[in-house]
């Protein structure tokens, strides 16, 4: 990119470096290969919708939908109606063959995918955490399901503060190799990091608990449950059979620890693929690619009590969290994934439409733009719908 700011792995997520470093993760950071499929899945165009057409109102202000967009600095929008591309958008040199990292959509990818070790009897959602892995005394995890651990309901002490320099997450990334040490050193691994944190002196399954770290976990349960690694149950079970057009790229600390939680850089085709697979029950080119079982789970199940007992109520007043994967209260049929600075999956079943979203939002947890993107979402599912 002519005139790029260089970016460092100590400043890759901030602007003005983050708008190229999104876009090159494998450049800044070890990163591990996902294989795409031989044939690809085709995302047929149908008639484009105008994005400049359609207006919305948020916070009692009227919006466009290409000003939202910017405001949201979007690098990437991919709207699938009925399987179907209508909305295809670019901005700040981003492309069709572009990998962007995707941030906590890792997350819900991961969920996904646990759902074909589980259906080949290789994982227990009821079962001890502690009868797969080994864990240090004084871990959170001793005494924890997978389930809590895929529904974020672990008694865990970890501060999900992305803005502390001193804090939780920033000793968290030097672990994982995201950050040089600095004011926070450590030679620590990501998966030792993760599995010494100690509980926060509450209940398991209580209350939905934000922390990234389960989803780092739940990585290290996929591989020890299938003695496989994350890229290769990734890409056997998950990019080649749904039909992936491009390889993917993860993460990995200096010991080769996959960054289950947070470090998939995908395309965004690839990334609304994951979508329509979910909207569709788990079928791809007509192949039953995840169980039905668990993607009808993901839409139908979690426990609101524990969502109005939890830490995000702000954004989703209601809500459920199932293995990764949000379901917002206020919205029937729908299922969304999302990731910091702007980096989103959104389902809407009852009006067959995925959106699929990548951006460089300067603040990786911004609020406020979260409930504009929200309404955008909702603006374009009820007008394409129509």
């Amino acid at each position: 990119m002519s005139g790029q700011p260089l970016a460092t792995l100590a400043n890759w997520r901030t602007e003005p470096y983050s708008r190229w470093a999104f876009q090159h993760v494998e450049q800044l950071v070890r990163c591990v290969s996902i294989a795409r499929a031989e044939q690809s899945q085709v995302l047929p165009t149908a008639a484009c919708y105008s994005l400049e057409s359609l207006q919305f109102e948020y916070a009692g202000q009227a919006w466009n939908a290409l000003d939202a967009l910017q405001e949201g600095a979007t690098d990437g929008l991919l709207v699938l109606h009925r399987g179907q591309v209508v909305v295809e958008h670019y901005a700040n040199e981003h492309s069709a063959d572009t990998r962007h990292i995707v941030f906590s959509v890792s997350k819900s990818i991961t969920g996904a995918l646990a759902g074909v070790l589980v259906q080949q009897g290789l994982l227990n959602p009821d079962a001890q955490v502690s009868h797969f892995l080994p864990l240090p005394a004084g871990s959170a995890y001793l005494q924890c399901t997978v389930r809590q651990v895929l529904d974020m309901t672990v008694d865990i002490r970890f501060v999900e503060d992305y803005l502390d320099p001193l804090g939780d997450v920033a000793r968290y990334r030097v672990a994982m190799d995201w950050n040089p040490p600095g004011l926070v050193t450590g030679d620590t691994g990501l998966l030792d990091f993760v599995a010494s944190l100690p509980r926060a002196g509450g209940e398991h399954g209580a209350a939905f608990r934000y922390a990234s770290p389960n989803a780092d976990l739940l990585g290290w349960l996929l591989e020890v449950a299938s003695g496989r690694s994350i890229p290769e149950l990734l890409s056997e079970y998950l990019w080649q059979p749904m039909g992936a057009k491009h390889s993917c790229w993860i993460t990995v600390d200096q010991h080769g620890a996959s960054r289950t939680a947070g470090g998939l850089c995908c395309t965004l085709g690839d990334m609304a693929r994951v979508g329509e697979l979910m909207r569709l029950g788990g079928v791809a080119n007509g192949q039953q690619v995840l169980p039905a079982d668990w993607v009808a789970d993901i839409f139908q199940g979690g426990d609101p009590q524990a969502w109005a007992n939890g830490d995000m109520t702000s954004l989703f007043s209601s809500g459920r969290y199932r293995a990764q994967w949000y379901a917002p209260g206020t919205d029937s049929g729908v299922l969304c994934a999302i990731g910091i600075h702007g980096q989103w999956i959104w389902i809407d079943r009852q009006r067959d439409i995925v959106i699929a979203k990548q951006s460089s939002q300067a603040i990786p947890a911004d609020e406020r733009l979260d409930h504009l993107n929200l309404a955008l979402f909702r603006a374009l599912c009820t007008s394409i719908s129509q």
